[in-house]
């Protein structure tokens, strides 16, 4: 499979039913299974995630969540946000990722970033079919790389939109790799012939636990996750891996069409560090968010870029003053998304 295939091949899902979550009472989780793995280390499965609050009336489109590397879904008050406009909220866990990691398997590897159609294609029908509405998409970090390309075959293979799907929101998505020139230049065909040959070898990056001690409870942050599926030092990056990001870098860079308006939230700031220290807090410690300014024009339709002063890499996990800013963004663009379908549903074009 390459980042070319279509998004329209044939795969074999047996779906269990919903389940009692990790995160309590109101969210509950189904397992998407999918055969063996491509890349031959077991069985592929996805985990999809709802939100099921009592009395709560869903009146606008569905929600799905993407989580990005060395993640997965526990941002409770992202989903509750959702519910609370009137929103179905649901999230998955890609493949080997959270939820979805079983006994040997390399956590998040994948050497073709288009395996994780399976997933994506199979959750939207079931967010579709349950909710009985059109989805808005929200994706973190890589998850904000994989949607894009993802989006961008579905645009091509029919229209998104008539996919069911009505928008994007980009949380610091990866559009570029980070660091010295010379690893975009020199580097890429090095990842690349690494990647074929030795791409489940680790890449010899040096250990940073800043990003993470911002976070977690148990370091120097406010948030509640599981250290198993969310290291404080992340996982090791495997060069085939890389090579899979590498190649979808490549391919947003030449331009893509998803279709449909999106919103991107970033920090304003990147503040790499080895350790943990209080400008971590207000900054975005894993990416180049001028990178991420750079590539933003290449989505294609409208696209509305918001930097969010002292946000993390995470934006909604951010400190309180931001992540009430990142919420009010958010909360404008989504109310202006309702107005623009509204206004495209009554021109004459939509009843041409």
């Amino acid at each position: 499979m390459t980042h070319e295939t279509s998004v329209g091949s044939a795969t074999t899902t047996r779906t269990a039913d919903w389940q009692p979550d990790i995160l309590g009472a109101d969210y509950e989780q189904r397992t998407l299974d999918f055969g063996p793995d491509p890349d031959g280390e077991g069985e592929a499965v996805a985990t999809l995630v709802r939100h099921v609050p009592t009395g709560t009336a869903t009146t606008e489109s569905a929600v799905l969540y993407v989580h990005g590397f060395t993640d997965y879904f526990f941002q409770e008050h992202l989903a509750e946000h959702f519910a609370a406009r009137g929103h179905r909220f649901y999230a998955l866990d890609l493949r080997k990722c959270g939820r979805s990691l079983r006994e040997g398997q390399t956590p998040h590897y994948v050497s073709d970033l288009a395996l994780y159609d399976d997933e994506l294609n199979e959750a939207l029908r079931i967010v579709r079919a349950e909710s009985g509405n059109d989805v808005l998409l929200v994706a973190h970090s890589t998850g904000g790389l994989v949607l894009p390309l993802w989006l961008d075959r579905l645009n091509r293979a029919g229209g998104t939109a008539a996919a069911g799907i009505t928008g994007l929101v980009l949380n610091s998505p990866w559009f570029d790799l980070q660091g010295p020139s010379y690893y975009r230049t020199v580097g890429t065909p090095l990842i690349h012939a690494l990647g074929r040959f030795r791409s489940r070898d680790e890449l010899p990056l040096a250990k940073t636990d800043a990003y993470g001690a911002s976070l977690h409870h148990t370091a120097s942050g406010e948030w509640d996750y599981n250290l198993d599926w969310k290291p404080l030092q992340g996982f090791p990056v495997r060069f085939g891996w890389l090579r899979a990001i590498r190649r979808g870098h490549a391919q947003l860079h030449a331009g893509l069409d998803i279709g449909v308006p999106s919103l991107l939230l970033r920090s304003r700031l990147t503040k790499f560090a080895r350790k943990y220290g209080p400008a971590v807090d207000v900054a975005d410690a894993v990416l180049d968010v001028r990178q991420i300014q750079r590539w933003a024009g290449c989505l294609g339709d409208r696209t509305s870029i918001v930097p969010i002063d002292g946000a993390r890499h995470d934006v909604f996990l951010s400190s309180p003053q931001p992540l009430a800013e990142a919420f009010a963004e958010l909360d404008a663009w989504l109310d202006w998304l309702v107005s623009y379908r509204r206004s495209l549903a009554a021109s004459p074009e939509a009843g041409a």
